[in-house]
């Protein structure tokens, strides 16, 4: 999908990778905006896959609507026995995690490329 010159709305691209999902977050992810990233966590829970990587390279705000998105979909892919671990946290999305204390929650990765080079810990 793409977004419009201003940046702002909120896409989701899904782009399988080897054993893992890598689900790239482009715009604002916020309470208008939250469906289509909990439609995408829920089609690759359904579709069985082990491992999802949520890239916020391209995320310019995110908040607590998005994380409770997260946060939900995190415990149903681990009790799927999956793991779901974020990538490329900008400045101001890093910080809301790190105020929320979500960040000692998530597995958190400086880009997409670290996240899919590390092994998921058992």
């Amino acid at each position: 999908m793409a977004s419009p010159a201003d940046g702002r709305r909120f896409t989701v691209d899904v782009r399988p990778m080897g054993d893992a999902v890598v689900l790239a977050l482009t715009g604002e992810l916020d309470h208008d905006t939250a469906e289509p990233l909990s439609a995408a966590l829920g089609a690759a829970l359904t579709d069985g896959v082990p491992r999802l990587v949520v890239d916020f390279s391209e995320l310019l705000f995110c908040d607590s609507t998005g994380l409770n998105v997260l946060l939900h979909s995190r415990l149903a892919v681990q009790e799927a026995g999956g793991a779901l671990e974020l990538a490329g946290l900008r400045r101001p999305v890093a910080r809301m995690f790190h105020i929320t204390g979500a960040d000692e929650i998530f597995r958190v990765h400086p880009d997409v490329a670290h996240a899919l080079a590390e092994q998921r810990p058992a």
